[in-house]
């Protein structure tokens, strides 16, 4: 999806990795959990927690400070893990995001939202759908659809 496809106003969760703002689509949030224990699983990407239970239903959990080549997400009284839906070859899966907080819900106009950077064709951000303005500061629209590839996604289900 590149920012000509973004033509309403859309409301994003936007939250915190480390010191930047990131926000997905609310219509790909199912619910924001409080930190819970994760069970790790062996032989996983660094990226991959662990898998969490939710009422019945095992759900991975991924680091995308460690995606996105960040530290690893330090738990404190603010971390949470935000469950999205992620469209996998035409099925939808479950998958928790950790992020170091959650901020808000925002509306944002497709005036408000400029395409995401091109730095160069080593670096892939087809994951950012734009980046969007908000009181001054830019905030990375995530398309969490791109985030991960197809081997990571396999590895990711694999493990749910």
């Amino acid at each position: 999806m590149s920012i000509s496809t973004i033509t309403e106003t859309t409301q994003y969760l936007t939250f915190k990795l480390d010191e930047e703002v990131f926000a997905l689509d609310v219509a790909k949030v199912r619910e924001i959990l409080e930190y819970t224990t994760v069970t790790k699983v062996p032989q996983t990407p660094d990226f991959m927690r662990g898998v969490i239970n939710l009422r019945g239903s095992v759900v991975p959990v991924i680091d995308l400070r460690l995606k996105f080549g960040m530290t690893a997400t330090e738990q404190s009284i603010n971390t949470c893990i935000i469950v999205a839906e992620v469209d996998m070859e035409g099925e939808t899966i479950l998958l928790g995001v950790l992020a170091d907080s959650v901020q808000e819900v925002n509306e944002m106009e497709p005036a408000q939202i400029e395409a995401a950077p091109h730095i160069g064709t080593r670096l892939n951000t087809d994951f950012i759908k734009g980046m969007g303005k908000q009181d001054g500061n830019f905030v990375m629209i995530l398309d969490i659809d791109k985030v991960f590839n197809s081997e990571e996604l396999s590895y990711i289900q694999g493990a749910g």
